[in-house]
């Protein structure tokens, strides 16, 4: 533990979660916030619901003493992915996979009064790029529909418990050719998907009613009073930079 404590943001689920440092949406956190709040990274590839529900309370300990701002959580992806005859794989049952998202929200939500909850939906995929996307018998293991079936439950269960939720399924649609850049492998977000997720958080994040405010421009930075040491403009005048992105400042308003 270092000297200052700042409010933590823990990003939990799979691998959409895990490589969002990749120049991804989890970056693009850790960069508006890096004098604001703490991005916590808890993904891992290839997990589903039931995985989550395991390590959720060594995760998200009750008696923690400290209890993250925000957490964002994301499952649904491979859990939506084909039944495997011997019952092995990622797949989880879509009312079983609705219940694990409900006990994952509710047990989240009671960490404490200050930590707020921010579901994201599965986003779609683009079959055609996936490579080996189907089993012996020639059937998909992967499909957009099941992707927009587990969507759809986990906004239900969202609007049942009242945690925001984050449509990705539909939002990412909306951009023009969006199978053809929204992807890496077809499964996972390039940078021109992971820029939706990013503002499609900051928009939640700023247009939430939440005290205190979780949005960046909203928190205080750290060490962000003026100093005689920073930089002089030419009209003789200091530069505080402690709360400008760098180096495109505006885009993410």
């Amino acid at each position: 533990m270092i000297g200052t404590a700042r409010p933590q943001f823990v990003l939990f689920g799979s691998s959409i979660v895990q490589y969002s440092f990749y120049e991804g949406w989890g970056a693009t956190l850790s960069h508006l916030y890096a004098r604001k709040a703490d991005i916590v990274m808890r993904g891992y590839a290839a997990w589903n619901s039931r995985r989550a529900l395991e390590v959720l309370d060594i995760i998200f300990p009750k008696d923690a003493k400290e209890q993250p701002s925000l957490v964002i959580v994301y499952f649904g992806g491979n859990d939506s992915t084909l039944p495997n005859p011997n019952g092995l794989g990622p797949h989880v049952p879509l009312e079983e996979f609705k219940e694990n998202m409900r006990k994952i929200a509710i047990h989240v939500k009671g960490l404490s009064k200050k930590t707020r909850t921010i579901f994201l939906t599965t986003p779609p995929i683009n079959e055609a790029q996936i490579h080996d996307n189907s089993n012996a018998q020639g059937l998909p293991l992967r499909t957009n529909e099941a992707c927009r079936i587990y969507a759809e439950a986990c906004l239900e269960v969202c609007q049942e418990i009242n945690v925001k939720a984050i449509d990705l399924w539909s939002s990412i649609q909306k951009k023009d050719n969006w199978r053809d850049v929204c992807f890496i492998d077809g499964i996972h977000l390039s940078n021109e998907g992971s820029k939706i997720v990013s503002r499609e958080i900051l928009n939640v994040l700023k247009e939430a009613k939440w005290e205190p405010s979780l949005y960046w421009r909203s928190m205080p930075s750290e060490f962000g009073e003026d100093s005689p040491y920073d930089p002089v403009a030419s009209d003789g005048k200091s530069i505080n930079l402690s709360n400008f992105a760098f180096p495109d400042n505006d885009m993410w308003d």
